[in-house]
């Protein structure tokens, strides 16, 4: 190659590089904007998250969190505000990310990647509601079981949670829940790949169940009811991955079909 040609593949990389930094940018800000936002609000958005435990206390008991060290309640407010940053933030931060791909697409391939965008967070959202609507209250009312009145011969073993300690559980299982939820989104990309397939899907899900459940066991907590609701999710978005690969393939074989008789009447 000449210096001529080494030259002229510069600038379209340099052009790359600089699109690259003004999307990270944007991105940085909005999710920068997002957090001082949720920060300001995080003692709000806090007894918001507190719901669950309530639910499943009643309403005739007081709901009393605890922190033990100074600076304790002030992270957990950081680390709430980062959560809600990346929550509120992520629609922007996943528009930059299709605006910084789309212009190496062709137009159909923009028009096929638009769903799967808006099915993201959808998807995201659906598995944080179960979590927040179901999965935690059951979990709390697993956990509150276990407590012990006082009486003779007996301490009273009662549930003081740590702030930080409750906040970190309901966000593991709504990460949890939220990327479990893509499921369907990621297999259904691989198949328009042409990377797997429905009957390789299909064959392969024996060992889909053993994940799904191992991975229960290792995102949630060690109560039987949080990995139960999160395993059969799971497997039902596998179903449901499988049939949407079905549906690209089928729709992929319709094109091949209409292509092929193109060229015979050509």
């Amino acid at each position: 190659m000449s210096n001529d040609e080494i030259e002229d593949s510069r600038a379209p990389l340099i052009e790359h590089l600089i699109e690259l930094r003004s999307r990270l940018m944007k991105s940085v800000i909005a999710l920068a904007i997002a957090f001082v936002i949720c920060f300001i609000f995080a003692s709000d958005v806090f007894n918001i998250l507190i719901w669950p435990y309530e639910r499943a206390a009643g309403a005739t008991r007081t709901i009393e969190l605890i922190y033990t060290a100074p600076q304790e309640y002030f992270f957990t407010q950081m680390k709430l505000a980062l959560f809600g940053a990346l929550f509120f933030a992520f629609p922007i931060i996943a528009n930059q990310i299709y605006m910084f791909i789309a212009p190496g697409l062709y137009k159909h391939e923009r028009k096929a990647f638009i769903p799967y965008l808006i099915a993201t967070p959808i998807l995201f959202v659906i598995g944080a509601a179960l979590v927040y609507f179901f999965i935690m209250p059951m979990a709390m009312s697993f956990f509150l079981a276990m407590e012990q009145e006082g009486g003779a011969g007996k301490a009273a073993i009662q549930l003081l949670p740590r702030v930080s300690e409750y906040l970190s559980l309901i966000m593991v299982l709504i990460f949890a829940f939220g990327l479990v939820f893509q499921l369907p989104v990621v297999l259904t990309l691989l198949g328009r790949a042409g990377l797997v397939s429905s009957e390789s899907l299909k064959g392969k899900r024996k060992y889909a169940i053993v994940l799904a459940f191992a991975a229960a066991a290792v995102l949630t907590p060690p109560d039987p009811i949080s990995q139960i609701g999160l395993a059969l999710p799971t497997l039902l978005l596998y179903e449901v991955s499988i049939y949407c690969v079905r549906l690209v393939e089928k729709k992929r074989e319709k094109g091949d079909e209409d292509d092929s008789e193109d060229a015979e009447e050509t």
